[in-house]
């Protein structure tokens, strides 16, 4: 995709019109010319029209209108990571930033507990110093994405795309997987042979997340091209007890790498298999169009999604 202009300049560039950048990212941030209308103080009719005099001068749409909200295009998405960061350091030197609204609510936050406690919330903590706070919940995407609609949450970190138009859900990050053990029992399969493949590992506990073997049964298939006929010597519904457990030398499991970098890097467990083409799985940011008039939603969505791509 050609990088857009968001003045549609041809030839001579035009001068900006801040104004109805700002009226987009208001738009693109809340999900609904309403809930932007309310913020910038303005009338839906006024919006709505902005929102339509810049999508000419784009010469592209820029947000799907739905039964309840609209949802950002591509080109929505791409005009959003150029102007947020400029529009924001401008409200903000002139005192009307988000960042000066410490009278906002909380921002409800859910996901999966591993991802949350590793990456998304750490990358949060510099907007906890500046005032935003912070209501998390972890659990399974489903349920969440039920209590998503039902109003209980701002954003969830789902790790399926959710189906159907009532949520609007970016890709955030990928998410690899892979075969790991602690040395002694790679050293163990070792002994068996690459011959053997997978059934090297038989001999070897598994250790999993859950009784019915979704990441390990995912692995085997896209891997080795062939079911699973294992069970699990522990269960237990946290990767990063799995890790642990693992890592002590319990057996085997699936993780994903981001969880278990740093004892791949100091040695502490080692990869079983190298796979040319390993399992990935996409993780998503999950939020219900025209729900939040809270200015720090908008904040902690930016920043998850420019933490994102470096996960």
């Amino acid at each position: 995709m050609r990088p857009i202009d968001p003045l549609g300049t041809t030839g001579t560039p035009a001068q900006p019109d801040l104004n109805l950048l700002r009226t987009f990212l208001a738009v693109y941030r809340s999900g609904s010319f309403t809930a932007a209308a309310q913020l910038l103080g303005l009338s839906q009719p006024t919006v709505t029209t902005q929102i339509r005099s810049l999508e000419r001068q784009t010469h592209r749409e820029l947000f799907e209108r739905l039964p309840r909200g609209v949802a950002p295009t591509a080109v929505a998405h791409e005009l959003a990571t150029r102007v947020a960061a400029p529009l924001d350091a401008l409200a903000a030197a002139t005192g009307h930033g988000p960042r000066e609204e410490s009278h906002a609510e909380p921002v409800h936050l859910a996901g999966p507990a591993e991802l949350l406690s590793t990456r998304a919330l750490p990358a949060l903590a510099p907007l906890v110093t500046e005032g935003v706070r912070l209501r998390v919940a972890t659990g399974l995407t489903d349920p969440l994405l039920d209590e998503l609609r039902a109003g209980r949450h701002d954003l969830v970190i789902a790790t399926t795309r959710p189906r159907g138009r009532t949520l609007s859900a970016v890709p955030l990050t990928d998410e690899e997987f892979v075969l790991v053990a602690a040395p002694v029992w790679a050293d163990r399969a070792a002994e068996r042979g690459a011959a053997d493949g997978p059934a090297a590992l038989h001999d070897i506990p598994l250790i999993t997340y859950a009784e019915d073997l979704p990441i390990v049964r995912r692995y085997w298939r896209h891997v080795f091209g062939r079911r699973l006929n294992c069970r699990a010597a522990v269960s237990v519904p946290d990767l990063r007890a799995v890790l642990a457990l693992v890592t002590a030398g319990a057996g085997f499991s699936v993780l994903p790498r981001y969880l278990c970098a740093g004892e791949l890097a100091s040695g502490a467990l080692v990869l079983l298999d190298a796979p040319e083409d390993a399992p990935i799985n996409t993780g998503w940011l999950v939020r219900r169009p025209g729900t939040s008039e809270n200015p720090h939603v908008a904040l902690v969505r930016d920043r998850l999604l420019e933490a994102g791509r470096t996960w």
